[in-house]
Parts: C-alpha cells; sequence; structure tokens
C-alpha cells in the first residue's frame, strides 16, 4: 500500500480524537481509498490509499486492510462508504418506491450473484441513484461501521455537477475517466440529461463513447462545454484530440478523490 499525506496532515490530525471527524471510504477494482476529514479543519486532514490482491475478493481485501490499518480502528463521527461500479441506474423521484429497487435496477443491468441493491435519494435534482454492490462486502462493512452510509460514486458527482451546469447558458457534458472506464454525466442548466458508465480499452475508444453521445443529445459543438477529470493520460494532448471536434474542451485539475471531496461539500 501506499500512503498519501497532504502537506500539514501531520499536525491537522488528532487520533484520539477521532469521534468528531468524518471517516470515508472509496472502494474500487483499481484500490480502497480512504479520507479522513476533520470539521475544524477545512479540507481532509489525512489520505490514504491502499492497492488490493487481485487473486482475493473483495471481502477479503477488506478484511486485509482493516487488520493492517490502524486509521480504520478508530471509532468516528460519521462514515461515508463510496462504491465506485458501474452497476448504478437513475429513476425519477416522482416514480420511485423502496419496494421497486431491485426491479428497476436489475431492469437495467443483468441480475449478479452476491449482490445487495441499494439507493441515495438526490432531492435537489428529483432523482434516485440505485446500486448494485457485493452482499458479503456490504455485510462486512455493516458490522465495522453500523451507522455507515453508504453511496454510489454517481451520487456526489451528479450533486456537483449539477451546480456547476447551471453557470452559463450551455450543455455540460462531464467525463470521469478511470482506468479503462469512464463516468459520463450531461446536464442543461443543472437539469440531468444523462448518468451511464462505459468500459473502453484505449483513448481513441473513449472519444468516441463522448462524440457519440454528444451527437444523441444533440449538444453544440461551437456552444456546448465538455469538461474532464480523473486519471486521463496525457491529458494535454487527449484534450486537443477532441478539440478537433468541439470548440470548448476543459480539464478539471482535481485529483482521484474527487467523489469523496464532493460527498463532503454536497452534505448528502
Amino acid at each position: 500500500n501506499r500512503i498519501i499525506m497532504p502537506e500539514g496532515a501531520i499536525e491537522n490530525i488528532d487520533f484520539t480524537n477521532t469521534e468528531q471527524y468524518t471517516l470515508s471510504i472509496r472502494l474500487s477494482t483499481d484500490g480502497f481509498s480512504f479520507s479522513v476529514y476533520n470539521p475544524l479543519q477545512e479540507g481532509e486532514s489525512f489520505l490514504s490509499e491502499w492497492s488490493i490482491e487481485t487473486s482475493l475478493s473483495l471481502t477479503a481485501n477488506l478484511k486485509r486492510v482493516f487488520q493492517e490499518s490502524e486509521l480504520l480502528k478508530h471509532a468516528y463521527k460519521r462514515v461515508n462508504l463510496i462504491i465506485t461500479s458501474k452497476r448504478f441506474t437513475t429513476v425519477p423521484l416522482e416514480l420511485f418506491e423502496d419496494e421497486q429497487a431491485e426491479a428497476f435496477f436489475y431492469h437495467n443491468h443483468t441480475p449478479k450473484e452476491n449482490e445487495v441493491v441499494l439507493y441515495n435519494v438526490l432531492k435537489k435534482n428529483n432523482i434516485v441513484i440505485i446500486f448494485g454492490m457485493d452482499k458479503s462486502a456490504h455485510l462486512f462493512l455493516t458490522e465495522q461501521f453500523p451507522e455507515g452510509k453508504f453511496y454510489s460514486q454517481t451520487s456526489p458527482m451528479t450533486e456537483y455537477f449539477s451546480a456547476k451546469s447551471k453557470l452559463g447558458n450551455s450543455k455540460k457534458m462531464y467525463a470521469t475517466v478511470r482506468q479503462q472506464s469512464v463516468d459520463i454525466y450531461c446536464f442543461e442548466r443543472g437539469q440531468l440529461l444523462l448518468a451511464n458508465s462505459f468500459d473502453y480499452k484505449q483513448s481513441e475508444d473513449l472519444i468516441y463513447y463522448l462524440l457519440h453521445i454528444w451527437q444523441q443529445l444533440n449538444f453544440s459543438q461551437e456552444r456546448d462545454e465538455l469538461h474532464l477529470t480523473g486519471t486521463i493520460r496525457d491529458k494535454e494532448r487527449f484534450a486537443l484530440e477532441l478539440r478537433r471536434f468541439l470548440t470548448h474542451v476543459f480539464i478539471i485539475p482535481q485529483s482521484t478523490f474527487t467523489d469523496i471531496q464532493t460527498l463532503i461539500s454536497c452534505e448528502l
């Protein structure tokens, strides 16, 4: 594993006082990220990133990290558990009923063994994000953090990008790029038009997906905006390639911890 500690982290964090802090855990196939947020200090106080053993299950990897990490042996005021996965779907809030969550979800996704279906209500956007996660991992984390709150990574990103998209009169597409996958969010003045996730193998595939969705939603090549964030290889070259087709392409200078940061700022 590797530890990431921002400048000043040692001075800001006091692990004898964690009952006042917020712990956020981000689970993805690339690894686990942990953030401790001290509300008495602005910003995150501590970040820790752990790689995973691909030969082990998600739950086995979690158990290993919990045994080794001192960070996870403390009590916290709030625990956020963020699931990074393309297995999510959106439903208008006015059409949603608790008991229909699985029906909605499996209408758009193939049923999967050992999966639990969860959801987040986004009242500001009048939508519900329904998502799946490994049932064994869910049980383990619930045992560790009975008061923990589970979130799809799509939920804070939707809230965050929705607020940003209200600036100006143009439609906006936000693409959060990870290794071999991308989450795409499209808005018109705060109104969500699309939230979806795609796998890709090379940058040419990613460019194709972005431009295809752009065309399907009738975005303007001259007026509307594309914003890129996440782990993009050679960001400037990638943006330059997209600018052959689109006038307004921007890179958001944020780290891979964007969904953790936005979850705290959006107060979901």
